[in-house]
């Protein structure tokens, strides 16, 4: 394998090679870097020692190892966390790592089966994973709709629920949380059968679980403030996904919206994606109304599966099939304006099928470190990284202590690292072709192991469970 010409790796001579040489003292050493820690505001050439899948030491000096990773003109940062990740399966996981993803987390819709969703993924993935027990998934379970996957496409979704109904779903969620769910996930947008009574009440047994309710809304920015009200109804620390998607032309009141309860002490925070499409399931209540539409509305539809855009018969078509569709429309004013502010964490909102999908999973974290930090300097360095990796780690470390140790370039922290070279850093995949991997991010490291070797996944299985204690479990 032949390595970027910018990047040289080196190991250290077989042991006894020479007899004066003294012993390698790390694992692992990455040398030479521009270390950016967003905990300890550290920005400055550092020489990171890794043992035991934890950072030993990060010095001025040089030091020894066993294999050594010269990342001279590269930046060395904690691995990027994504809160917001629906592909949670091997082939999702080697694009997302391959754009610098140390620990992928499906927290939107989550599961309704913690224990079986974690027990699936036993023995290691590429990356370390977690996920939330979801609203949706039990309000289908409870009323009945099978969905077509992810997300109701009946009457769990459009359906009203009976104050018993209520009661079960509750139950669902107090069992996922005794199981170490690490959130609570929601999609008003997605159930609009659920009043905001229903969903204020679930907020409460997030607030009772002591567990962050990360939610796709409804309504607009009149959504957006019903919902922090009924957060603060209940006590629950909110979390509004994909800003950009939700606000869309009320971007700026949704971020003051935002602001404004942050700064009067309410935990609010949000995430978005730095693409002007969405995407989602074609048989979802999102589309509910889609006869009503004018003919010209069709055509910001692109199905996933063969990247046609449709028309009002190839719409119902699709429909009626099922499957997933990118919808276009937002400009790059509304995408820029998510990016650049710094309420806004990065999430991709991704996962690909068969080398199919959007763009934002192989690339959301390259494409803020190429184009809006590097080309349009819209960004700090320091901001961006901050909003990839700590501040991620933040949101959910109160309820899953392991997350204090993810997110920084400290002693003692997780030797999850992505290195990349800000010069070429930028993403590759686009609508068409979702499978094209990021450029410029050659190595990552999780649990102190080479995941990207030389810009290749390499054998290694590091990613382990990240998840919260476990009722009855020390």
């Amino acid at each position: 394998m032949r390595y970027p010409s910018a990047l040289l790796v080196a190991a250290t001579l077989a042991a006894g090679a020479c007899a004066n040489q003294p012993a390698a003292t790390y694992d692992l050493v990455v040398a030479n870097g521009r270390v950016i820690d967003p905990e300890s505001g550290l920005d400055g050439v550092r020489h990171v020692g890794i043992k035991g899948g934890k950072i030993e030491i990060v010095s001025e000096a040089p030091l020894q190892g066993t294999r050594v990773v010269d990342a001279s003109r590269h930046v060395v940062a904690p691995g990027f966390i994504d809160l917001h990740e629906h592909g949670q399966q091997e082939e999702s996981y080697r694009m997302m790592v391959r754009d610098g993803v140390t620990s992928a987390f499906e927290l939107e819709v989550g599961t309704g089966d913690v224990a079986q969703w974690y027990k699936a993924r036993e023995g290691g993935q590429i990356v370390n994973y977690g996920v939330s027990i979801g609203h949706i998934p039990a309000r289908m379970k409870v009323l009945g709709d099978p969905g077509t996957g992810l997300l109701p496409a009946g009457v769990g979704g459009s359906g009203s629920a009976t104050d018993a109904q209520m009661a079960e779903m509750e139950g669902i969620l107090r069992e996922g949380i005794a199981q170490g769910a690490v959130a609570m996930g929601f999609g008003s947008a997605y159930t609009p059968g659920a009043p905001m009574s229903e969903i204020e009440r679930m907020f409460r047994v997030a607030a009772a679980g002591g567990v962050s309710a990360h939610i796709h809304m409804r309504g607009g920015i009149d959504g957006l403030r019903e919902t922090i009200a009924a957060a603060k109804a209940a006590g629950a620390p909110l979390h509004i996904v994909h800003v950009n998607s939700s606000a869309g032309n009320e971007l700026a009141a949704f971020l003051a919206a935002i602001k404004a309860a942050r700064d009067a002490g309410q935990d609010v925070t949000t995430e978005a994606y730095p693409y002007g499409a969405g995407m989602t399931e074609i048989q979802s209540a999102l589309f509910d109304d889609w006869a009503s539409w004018p003919d010209e509305r069709f055509a910001l539809h692109q199905l996933v599966s063969t990247g046609e855009r449709l028309t009002r018969a190839t719409f119902a078509r699709a429909r009626a099939a099922g499957g997933t569709v990118i919808i276009h429309g937002r400009s790059e004013e509304q995408t820029r304006a998510a990016i650049v502010s710094p309420l806004s964490m990065i999430a991709s909102d991704g996962f690909i099928e068969h080398g199919r999908g959007h763009p934002r999973t192989s690339g959301s974290f390259a494409k803020v470190l190429g184009k809006y930090v590097r080309e349009e300097r819209a960004v700090p360095m320091a901001d961006a990284l901050r909003r990839m990796t700590l501040e991620p780690a933040r949101r959910l470390e109160r309820r899953t202590p392991a997350m204090a140790a993810k997110g920084r370039v400290r002693a003692g922290a997780d030797a999850d690292l992505t290195i990349f070279d800000p010069a070429t850093v930028i993403d590759r995949a686009t609508y068409e072709d979702a499978s094209l991997p990021s450029a410029g991010i050659p190595y990552v490291i999780i649990g102190g192991q080479l995941v990207v070797d030389g810009g290749e996944v390499t054998a290694a299985r590091a990613g382990r469970a990240i998840r919260a204690p476990i009722a009855g479990h020390q």
